[in-house]
């Protein structure tokens, strides 16, 4: 990693995945900063940015495909249906 690209990186902001490369980022001269869950473990509480990562597993939303923006309004509520049914199915 060429470094020189991002003189003023110093401190990056990680989710917890990233923990545990906090040796790679010292020997680079970095000190990652581990960012906790908003929701601290708490299952049920809704995050805004949970959201876009679980509507990113539908494959018709990964990429922008519509031109209308009410069709694409349409498949993100059928991506959360899918994700609605599929935590109750779980539960159940």
């Amino acid at each position: 990693m060429n470094l020189s690209l991002w003189p003023r990186v110093r401190e990056p902001f990680v989710d917890w995945g990233y923990r545990g490369l906090r040796g790679l980022a010292s020997s680079l001269g970095l000190e990652l900063e581990v960012v906790a869950r908003p929701y601290a473990g708490v299952r049920g509480v809704w995050v805004r940015e949970r959201t876009f990562a679980w509507l990113g597993r539908n494959r018709r939303l990964a990429k922008d495909y519509e031109a209308n923006p009410g069709a694409s309004e349409a498949w993100v509520y059928l991506g959360m249906l899918r994700l609605l049914v599929k935590r109750l199915a779980r539960a159940a």
